[in-house]
């Protein structure tokens, strides 16, 4: 695929982003609303959309996909955070407080929203499952490593936060498609599971964009610069390197070497902002990575998922 191509895969996701950062300034989606739509999505729009693509998925059936999807997305997100917080002094982030929260933002690639629909266009259904599994792993390893390297929190209490409902349906849609109840569900509970899950990565997009605007004006004075370079250095340049090289050699499924070429090119995770606030980070520095590798991924998630298809073979 050349680079328009592929910009032409990236481009309308970031399109919708936009516009929902375009009705959130406009006053048409307010920061209440925001909220109880998150909530929503993530309870409800995007478990329906995980049940009505793996449970009856193919991909599931091979043991290879049940297993070192979740360690390759555990391993990958958990060396994301500890390479940044090594290499955070070079770029002069010394302070504890902003050192914590750079290698956190900067580790955890976005690994729901923004790779969903460009995995799905480009490989198809059995790698999107793929990519579901996958993401146990990163969601393990954001509410471990992750939240016990920004906050100091017990790994013991970091682990109760791992079971939400998104992982539960995955369990769920796997154990669906193992025992083949999924094939002898009423064809209209099927179809209002598909209608459902269908409304959850738009209305995602839109709510990410909204994030942006409603969260733009916590930004304020510090090492913006040094914030800026570093993250975009390591997110966008030294670590997708690493994950193509994992996508290489790694033994394991096409789907899984399909999803972490993907993840490779993905920016910085939009929900570290969020728990930056929560567990005493710093939030304009999880605000200025996050704005930095989006907007700089408009051309760089091309141009890696370019590289990165050479890498696999495809």
């Amino acid at each position: 695929m050349d680079f328009l191509t592929l910009l032409g895969t990236v481009a309308p996701v970031f399109l919708v982003i936009a516009a929902g950062y375009a009705v959130f300034r406009v006053g048409w989606l307010s920061t209440e609303a925001e909220s109880s739509l998150l909530r929503l999505v993530v309870n409800l729009l995007y478990p329906c959309l995980i049940l009505n693509t793996v449970m009856t998925n193919a991909a599931v059936m091979k043991p290879e996909n049940l297993v070192l999807p979740p360690l390759a997305g555990f391993a990958t997100a958990a060396f994301g955070c500890l390479a940044s917080y090594a290499v955070a002094p070079l770029f002069g982030l010394r302070e504890p407080r902003v050192r914590r929260t750079f290698a956190f933002t900067t580790g955890i690639y976005n690994y729901g929203y923004i790779p969903l629909p460009v995995v799905g266009t480009l490989f198809g259904a059995g790698a999107t499952t793929v990519l579901f599994i996958h993401n146990i792993g990163v969601e393990i390893a954001l509410w471990t490593v992750g939240v016990v390297m920004l906050a100091g929190t017990s790994p013991r209490d970091a682990w109760r936060n791992i079971f939400t409902p998104p992982v539960i349906a995955i369990a769920v849609a796997v154990g669906l498609n193992f025992t083949g109840a999924a094939h002898r569900m009423p064809q209209f509970l099927l179809s209002a599971i598909r209608i459902v899950g269908a409304a959850g990565v738009p209305l995602a997009l839109l709510l990410t964009g909204a994030t942006f605007a409603d969260q733009a004006r916590n930004l304020k004075s510090g090492p913006s610069t040094a914030v800026a370079l570093g993250s975009s250095l390591l997110r966008l340049g030294l670590l997708p390197l690493s994950l193509l090289a994992l996508a290489r050699w790694l033994p394991c499924s096409p789907e899984l070497r399909q999803v972490i070429m993907v993840q490779a090119a993905m920016p910085s995770a939009m929900f570290p902002v969020i728990l930056a606030k929560h567990y005493g980070g710093d939030p304009a520095t999880a605000l200025r990575i996050v704005l930095i590798t989006s907007a700089l991924g408009l051309i760089t998630i091309p141009l890696w998922l370019k590289f990165g298809l050479v890498v696999i073979g495809h």
